[in-house]
């Protein structure tokens, strides 16, 4: 079963930076990461910082209309490409104002036929 079966929204993409901490265990360390992925559901990016599985960390995302949305994700895949890492993450605690907004986005991109 491919990747785009097993999850539950279908991603966009998003030219984005966003600074995420991890808070689990009280480590403040600031990492900047390029989202090339993103849905009401998660993400994906890429990170020069290996990250932990299954850790959680608190992050501010800058989308498209120059909001943050405020969100915790819980990283679910890691794979090493080169010299970078590529993540996948689900989104925890996503407002539903928040999720609504990615919809939109969602929608408008289908109405363009950029999808």
């Amino acid at each position: 079963m491919g990747v785009e079966k097993l999850r539950k929204c279908r991603r966009m993409d998003l030219n984005s930076k966003l600074v995420v901490k991890r808070i689990d265990d009280g480590e403040n360390e600031m990492v900047t990461i390029n989202i090339f992925d993103i849905s009401k559901s998660g993400m994906g990016f890429h990170c020069t910082k290996e990250l932990e599985m299954d850790s959680v960390y608190e992050s501010h995302i800058m989308i498209w209309t120059r909001e943050v949305i405020h969100v915790l994700l819980r990283i679910v895949r890691v794979e090493k490409k080169e010299e970078r890492y590529e993540y996948g993450a689900i989104f925890m605690g996503l407002s539903e104002v928040d999720a609504f907004r990615i919809e939109v986005w969602d929608a408008m991109e289908q109405a363009s036929g950029e999808c």
